[in-house]
């Protein structure tokens, strides 16, 4: 049941568990200035309190727009449940690899239930769960702190970062390191790859360079040198270019699919159509793009 509470009753102990992603809270702003808060925040109850799970970005906006009521809708009576709740509806809420790993971790520190139990309840596979455990213990304070408060995009730690981890085998230090220099700079998905070659791959000097936060000079040297695209042949830059542009492609999808100004009928029938011939690619897609990944991981 959907009720309307005081904002100043909600308690927001899980917030530092969801991303914060500042280009869509000022898209979700101008549509509650517009059209209020259309769906109602969730939480589960526990001893009169309301302990909020999701819908800190439109708890946030409702702050800056001045609203003191917002409707509010209970998932569970025990934060685990609550939390089981919203992991089994992850893909319909948004929920991206790195908080469903951070609430996974909850279950599994606070909550005291095994990898068996967590999959059961959601009806996944065990070896989804280990992924997650896997994904979050890999992560310092330090690197959680900057990935969760959206200086550093959770893109370029999951799809460039994590490669030299286990590719490069590189240390938790040197990632808290790398990820320290470059946050909160505004650099591009691109450029954050760039520093990272550079940072991982490259010179001392490029090391030191980032590390004492001259970006601007690094990127002007990779300007000056690309990454190893001028030893590739006609085939091999091009199966590169391919590359570079299916990521961009991707990541355009994923950040725009769950924009809330989509209501045409017309185009809801189109881009079913086009997702649904999409996803009907997708497992030779991805079979072939981890024996291509195999393989030229070997090099």
């Amino acid at each position: 049941m959907i009720e309307q509470v005081e904002l100043g009753s909600i308690d927001l102990r899980y917030e530092g568990y969801r991303l914060r992603q500042q280009s869509v809270e000022k898209g979700l702003m101008l549509s509650i200035l517009e059209q209020g808060i259309r769906e109602p925040l969730e939480g589960v109850g526990i001893k009169g309190e309301r302990i909020l799970l999701n819908g800190f970005k439109r708890y946030r906006c409702a702050v800056r727009l001045g609203i003191s009521i917002v409707p509010y809708k209970s998932i569970g009576a025990e934060e685990s449940m609550g939390i089981l709740h919203l992991l089994r509806q992850s893909n319909a809420k948004g929920l991206s690899i790195v908080e469903q790993a951070r609430l996974v971790e909850e279950l599994r520190n606070v909550h005291q239930m095994s990898v068996t139990e967590i999959a059961g309840h959601l009806e996944r596979s065990k070896s989804w769960v280990s992924v997650r455990i896997g994904v979050i213990g890999e992560m310092s304070e330090g690197v959680r702190a900057k990935i969760f408060s959206g200086n550093f995009p959770v893109y370029s730690y999951m799809y460039t970062v994590r490669q030299f981890m286990r590719i490069n085998r590189v240390n938790k230090e040197e990632v808290s390191e790398f990820i320290e220099a470059v946050s909160g700079k505004k650099l591009s998905v691109r450029q954050i790859e760039h520093l990272a070659h550079g940072y991982f791959k490259g010179s001392d000097e490029f090391r030191e360079q980032i590390r004492d936060g001259n970006i601007t000079w690094v990127l002007e040297r990779f300007k000056e040198v690309p990454l190893d695209s001028d030893l590739c042949n006609d085939a091999e830059r091009g199966m590169l270019r391919d590359l570079e542009i299916f990521q961009k492609y991707m990541q355009r999808i994923m950040s725009k699919s769950n924009d809330k100004r989509y209501k045409n009928n017309a185009f809801y029938a189109q881009a079913n159509y086009l997702a649904g011939a999409i996803l009907s690619k997708v497992s030779i897609f991805i079979k072939i793009l981890k024996d291509f990944y195999d393989t030229t991981g070997q090099a």
